[in-house]
């Protein structure tokens, strides 16, 4: 399968091809980058818009064979010379004479750092972060970090290229930015106004789950920076009426682990959270009954199985039990009851197995709760302790 390339790298092939055309005055229809994972980039560069002070270019974002939103969207860069200088600023820094039309443009201080000479920044389609626990704090341009560290390494490249040690501003902008981003989780993650600028290889892998964890882990990193010491996690967002009914509790506030239960308890106590509480559907958490801590289908089905084996343990016959494994799904396997204290033994048998996978995944020094439910049948068991760690969420959320 084919890989492609971040918006990260889009980013910075697009200002390394504006600050050339800027710099040279040349016209640049191709350009290429080294991404981190030291892979060479050869972008296209499309609908350049050169002018004196200012040139600017788009990469079209492509994302290989892994499904992407962000994929066909114009990634665009504008690169410009920083506007002010004073005379004593230009006056305390020795070095090279000023060229003819540059006079304001020159920061010609080799004490500057990289990044106190080519200043990044986000435009239209491009979010900006309003919650604290991101890659880029409050107020900033959603570009994190290694994309940022991208630009700048290939606009100095041109720099130096053109014996150039002034200063230059470099704009990204997504004309299809802010419609696109409500495609992705950044409205839940308070970046507000488009997409993120993104990438830590440089390099999208075809049907990569990197991207997912990636994000559960910001999820994370954010409540805990808000100062949550415990954590709501659910697969996603089933169970979203009825945790709104019985609890008082809007669902759509928990991360979102998808099927990555295992890398999430992980990452909860990575992250230093005292304890997280897993809320779930039965056909997702009864994987979890028999170990699994990643429930993707791909991974293997064992629900029927490890229901009928909970029911022969609470007392169901033979008959029962090969009923429900002739069945598709969880909620009919549990309509096959017909006694609802055997349905209710059954369940607690559940989960008192997924306790003890979710337990020994943990480890000392993590607290973990669950509550378990079906879309029919309402609440099927919960932990001890789950609903008093419920409360205490919603009090650090609320």
């Amino acid at each position: 399968m084919r890989h492609g390339f971040t918006t990260g790298s889009c980013a910075a092939a697009g200002a390394k091809a504006a600050a050339y055309m800027l710099l040279t005055g040349k016209v640049k229809n191709q350009i290429t980058i080294e991404t981190p994972k030291g892979i060479d980039y050869t972008a296209d560069i499309m609908d350049i818009n050169r002018q004196e002070n200012m040139v600017s270019c788009a990469v079209i974002k492509d994302g290989g064979d892994d499904p992407d939103i962000t994929t066909g969207a114009y990634i665009y860069a504008r690169v410009s010379y920083l506007e002010k200088y004073s005379e004593e600023t230009v006056g305390n820094c020795p070095g090279k004479p000023i060229e003819k039309g540059l006079e304001e443009t020159l920061g010609n201080c080799p004490e500057k750092t990289a990044a106190e000479r080519i200043h990044i920044d986000g435009g239209k389609g491009v979010g900006r972060v309003t919650k604290p626990g991101l890659d880029q704090p409050v107020g900033n341009a959603a570009i994190n970090h290694v994309p940022r560290e991208m630009i700048t390494k290939e606009v100095l490249e041109v720099c130096n290229l053109c014996d150039y040690s002034g200063e230059l501003n470099v704009e990204i902008y997504v004309p299809t930015g802010e419609e696109l981003a409500q495609k992705t989780f950044n409205p839940r993650l308070g970046i507000v106004g488009g997409i993120s600028i993104l990438g830590t290889s440089g390099i999208v892998e075809p049907m990569s789950s990197q991207a997912l964890l990636d994000t559960i882990k910001v999820e994370l990193s954010q409540k805990k920076a808000q100062g949550n010491e415990f954590v709501a996690i659910s697969p996603g967002n089933y169970g979203l009426d009825y945790m709104q009914k019985t609890y008082g509790y809007d669902l759509d506030q928990s991360v979102k682990c998808s099927n990555f239960i295992g890398d999430t308890i992980d990452m909860v106590k990575g992250e230093g959270f005292s304890g997280m509480l897993l809320t779930g559907h039965i056909g997702k958490l009864v994987k979890v009954s028999g170990g699994m801590m990643n429930t993707h289908s791909k991974e293997g089905d064992c629900r029927m199985e490890l229901m009928a084996a909970a029911a022969l343990r609470a007392g169901a016959d033979g008959a029962l039990c090969r009923k429900i494994l002739d069945c598709v799904t969880t909620e009919d396997a549990i309509a096959q009851f017909e006694d609802q204290e055997l349905i209710r033994e059954t369940m607690n048998q559940i989960m008192e197995r997924i306790m003890f996978f979710l337990r020994k995944r943990a480890g000392e020094g993590l607290r973990v709760e669950c509550i378990m439910y079906s879309n029919d049948y309402g609440e099927l068991a919960r932990s001890d302790g789950a609903k008093e760690m419920l409360e205490t969420i919603k009090v650090g959320e609320g």
